[in-house]
C-alpha cells in the first residue's frame, strides 16, 4: 500500500505548500527497511542509559517503532495530541522555511532514507533524523515550547548572503552524498563548493548566530549534570557512531550560555565540545536572552545596519505599521542621530500587517525604494492624520505642485496624484514629476518615474525576509515549483540483495514452519557468500532470526566469522557489526 501525507494541512501559509512531499512507501526497499530495524534495535539499549529519560517514551508516544519505517500520517495523527503536526518534505529545505514550519507548530520529516553505507551517520536529513531524533520530546511540554519560541525567533532573523551560499553548499554536498547513482569525484567536487562558500563568510548573521544555538541544542544537545550528562539532541540520537562516543572523555563538556553562539561547528565531522544544559527551560532563558538583541526587537539605526551588512532581503517596520521589504542598501541620518531617509534595492514590496499593499509590489517597485521619514517642519500635524481639507490646505490636492520639507533638511517638491490610507490614516503619498534632495543630493529624479513617500517618523523594528512571502515571491522568476519528490535507494545494482533482504523480513512477519524457515535462510547465507561477501547487516538479520527460533544452523559460526572479517576493513562498521553482536548476545 502507498499511503500519501496529506497536504495541504490546514491554516498551512500557501507558500509553504510547495515545500511539501510525498511519502510513498514502495520507495522503501527491505535494505532500507532492515537499516531502520537495525538503528533503532541498537539505539534502544544504548539510549536507556545515555539518553534524557523522556526519549524511549516520546518514541512511543509518537507513534515510532522498531520494526518498520513510520508512515508520515500516523506521526501526525500521534503529534496533534501535543498540539503539533507533521509534514513530510524531501532533503534540506530552506533555514527561514524550516523555522516557520516550527513556529506553527508542524515538524517537517524528510522521508528519505540514508543509504546503507551511511548508517552510522548522513548529513543529508532522513527520515531517522527528523522522526527517531525530533519528534519524541514533541511530547516534553518545556522542549516543545523552546522549539516553539526558537521558530517563532528564528523567523525574524536576518539571513546574510553568505548563509544561503553555505546552505546550498550544505544541501548540494549532502544530497551528492546520498545519491546512490553518486562517485567519489562528484563528492570532492561538492565538498570543495561547501569548503569555498564557508570560507568565504565574513560576517555573522543573526541567523548564523541562531544556527549555532539550533545546533549545539537542538541537534546536538546535551542535559542535566555536567560530569554524567545525557542526550536528547537529535543529531546525536540519530547518529549511531557519533552518539555512542560522545559522552567519552575526549569530547569537551561545557556549560550551555549564550557563549555557544560563538562555537563554529562542522556538520561533516564529529563535534570536539558539546554544551550541556540544566534544563529545557533554560534553553529558552538563553534564546530570550539573544533575541533581546536582534534587529525585530531593536529596530533603529542597529536594525538598519545589520539589514545592510546581510546585502540580503529584510523587512524594515516603520511607526506607522508600514513594512517595505527589499535590499537595505543605505540610510541617512538626521541630526540627533536617527534615521531621516532609506534607500532600498529592488525588487521591493510595501505592506502592512503583513499583507501586500495593492498597487505595492514587487512589479511597482521593480528597482529599489527610498523615502524620507521624520516629522515636516510646513506641516503642523503628522502627515498621516490630516482629512482632506487639512491636506488641500498644504497643496496636497490632487494635481497640484506642493513642497514638503523635513526637520532632516530632506525636500520632496512634486505633483500630488493620491493618499493610500488604511482606517482612515494615510500611508502612503504618491507624486509626479518628483524631485527629493537633501541639500545638493539628488535622492529621487523626476525622470525615474512616479514617487512613492512612506508616512512615518521611526523605525520600530527589521526582520529577515519579505513581509508577504507569497506576494513577494509570485513575480519572481527564481522562485518555481518545487514539487519535492522522496527519493529511493533501489537501483539495477542492489536489486538482487534487496530481493534477498525482502525474503528475511517475510520470514520474520510470516509463520512458516521452523524447518522451511532453516532451509531458507541457510540458502540466504550461501548466495551471501557467494554474491555479497561484504553485506554485514543481512548477515545480523539472518543471524537474529535463527537465534529467535532456536534453529541452530551450521552456518552460524561462518556468518559470525565472515562479520568479523568485514569489521576489519572499517572502523565505523566494527563499531556498528560489534554492537549487533552484542545485542545478538542478549537475546
Amino acid at each position: 500500500m502507498t499511503l500519501m501525507n496529506a497536504t495541504p494541512i490546514e491554516n498551512i501559509p500557501e507558500h509553504l505548500n510547495k515545500y511539501i512531499a510525498h511519502q510513498d512507501t514502495h520507495l522503501y526497499t527491505p535494505i532500507d527497511q532492515a537499516g531502520w530495524r537495525y538503528i533503532l534495535g541498537i539505539s534502544k539499549y544504548f539510549f536507556e542509559e545515555h539518553a534524557h529519560g523522556h526519549y524511549l517514551e516520546g518514541l512511543k508516544k509518537t507513534g515510532i517503532s522498531t520494526e518498520r519505517i513510520p508512515l508520515i500520517e500516523e506521526m501526525d495523527a500521534c503529534l496533534r495530541k501535543f498540539g503539533w503536526r507533521a509534514v513530510a518534505v524531501s532533503g534540506f529545505i530552506p533555514p527561514a522555511i524550516f523555522m516557520e514550519f516550527h513556529e506553527l507548530g508542524v515538524l517537517p520529516i524528510a522521508c528519505d532514507m540514508r543509504k546503507l553505507e551511511n548508517l552510522a551517520y548522513t548529513p543529508a536529513p532522513d527520515i531517522v533524523h527528523e522522526a527517531a531524533g525530533h519528534a519524541p520530546f514533541l511530547a516534553d511540554p518545556e522542549y516543545l515550547d523552546y522549539l516553539r519560541t526558537y521558530g517563532r525567533i528564528a523567523k525574524k532573523a536576518i539571513y546574510s548572503k553568505g548563509d544561503m551560499e553555505v546552505y546550498n553548499g550544505i544541501r548540494h554536498l549532502s544530497e551528492i552524498k546520498e545519491n546512490p547513482n553518486s562517485n567519489e569525484a562528484e563528492i570532492r567536487a561538492a565538498q570543495k563548493i561547501l569548503e569555498e562558500a564557508t570560507a568565504s563568510v565574513s560576517y555573522l548573521s543573526e541567523a548564523a548566530y541562531l544556527a549555532r544555538m539550533y545546533w549545539w541544542t537542538v541537534e546536538y544537545g546535551l542535559i542535566g549534570d555536567l560530569h554524567w550528562p545525557k542526550i536528547y539532541g537529535a543529531g546525536l540520537l540519530s547518529s549511531l557512531g557519533e552518539s555512542y562516543l560522545c559522552l567519552r572523555e575526549h569530547v569537551k563538556k561545557i556549560p550551555f550560555t549564550i557563549d555557544a553562539i560563538n562555537w563554529s561547528y562542522d556538520i561533516t565531522r564529529p563535534q570536539p565540545q558539546l554544551f550541556v544544559t540544566k534544563s529545557f527551560r533554560h534553553l529558552i532563558d538563553v534564546l530570550e536572552e539573544f533575541a533581546d538583541t536582534m534587529a525585530f526587537r531593536r529596530g533603529g539605526i542597529e536594525g538598519l545596519a545589520k539589514a545592510i551588512a546581510s546585502q540580503s532581503v529584510a523587512t524594515v517596520i516603520f511607526d506607522s505599521s508600514i513594512q517595505v521589504s527589499g535590499i537595505v542598501s543605505r540610510y541617512l541620518q538626521d541630526e540627533t542621530g536617527n534615521p531621516s531617509y532609506i534607500n532600498f534595492t529592488g525588487p521591493v514590496q510595501i505592506a502592512q500587517n503583513d499583507k501586500e499593499l495593492s498597487g505595492h509590489g514587487t512589479q511597482r517597485h521593480a528597482h529599489g525604494f527610498g523615502s524620507p521619514i521624520g516629522k515636516c517642519t510646513n506641516v503642523s500635524k503628522c502627515l498621516s492624520e490630516l482629512d482632506e481639507t487639512e491636506m488641500d490646505s498644504i497643496g496636497l490636492s490632487k494635481n497640484r505642485k506642493c513642497e514638503l520639507n523635513f526637520e532632516s533638511g530632506i525636500q520632496v517638491v512634486g505633483i500630488f496624484k493620491k493618499s493610500d490610507t488604511s482606517s482612515g490614516k494615510n500611508l502612503i503619498l504618491t507624486f509626479d514629476e518628483c524631485e527629493v534632495k537633501i541639500g545638493d543630493e539628488i535622492l529621487f529624479d523626476p525622470s525615474w518615474g512616479e514617487y512613492d513617500m512612506i508616512i512615518a517618523k521611526a523605525v520600530e523594528s527589521v526582520f529577515g525576509g519579505p513581509a508577504d512571502t507569497l506576494s513577494f515571491e509570485k513575480d519572481q522568476s527564481a522562485v518555481k515549483n518545487l514539487n519535492p519528490v522522496h527519493k529511493t535507494n533501489r537501483t539495477p545494482k542492489n536489486e538482487n540483495l534487496c530481493n534477498l533482504y525482502q525474503v528475511v523480513r517475510e520470514l520474520r512477519e510470516g509463520k512458516s514452519a521452523v524447518e522451511s524457515q532453516k532451509a531458507e535462510l541457510s540458502r540466504i547465507h550461501a548466495d551471501l557468500e557467494k554474491l555479497y561477501p561484504n553485506d554485514w547487516l543481512l548477515r545480523l538479520e539472518i543471524l537474529e532470526l535463527d537465534k529467535l527460533n532456536r534453529l541452530n544452523s551450521q552456518w552460524t559460526a561462518s556468518a559470525i566469522k565472515r562479520l568479523k572479517e568485514i569489521s576489519t576493513s572499517n572502523s565505523s562498521i566494527k563499531d556498528m557489526i560489534d554492537r549487533g553482536l552484542r545485542v545478538l548476545e542478549k537475546l
